[in-house]
């Protein structure tokens, strides 16, 4: 993956630098979200108590949170004028990456109720996907 991402970073044409701002943004959330999984089945062994539906709400509403203050700065790591399109795209796209990432960590820590796993694990979903479309708006000409 990192040979490919190179090899698209090293072309310049637009549709290989958001082929690699895809990629980079792949792996970011991988990195972020790959180590929960253990964490969490290491958390479930602790047997933990059910969290009651306010904290629920209270977690959904927090990783809702983080996940839009995450892709807020990556829109404004977007639209630095200072750095060159390469490397606004890049830095972008793997911030994007923590957006999908905070409600499958936050998920991981819920394996005890499958339901509410479920749940964040949707909204990662959901936002991994928003992030996947918002990347391409993010792209600039080489020339600005």
């Amino acid at each position: 993956m990192l040979k490919a991402l190179a090899q698209d970073l090293s072309s310049g044409e637009g549709a290989d630098l958001l082929r690699a701002a895809r990629r980079a943004y792949t792996l970011a959330f991988a990195v972020l979200a790959v180590p929960g999984l253990p964490l969490g089945a290491l958390y479930l062994l602790t047997r933990p108590t059910p969290t009651p539906p306010a904290g629920l709400l209270g977690l959904g509403a927090v990783a809702l949170l983080l996940a839009c203050a995450a892709l807020y700065l990556a829109r404004r790591a977007a639209r630095d004028p200072l750095l060159p399109p390469r490397r606004t795209a890049l830095s972008a796209a793997m911030q994007a990456g923590t957006a999908p990432a905070v409600p499958f960590l936050i998920g991981c820590a819920t394996f005890s109720q499958p339901v509410v796993t479920a749940g964040l694990w949707a909204l990662a979903a959901v936002l991994y996907a928003l992030a996947w479309r918002l990347i391409a708006g993010w792209m600039r000409p080489a020339g600005q």
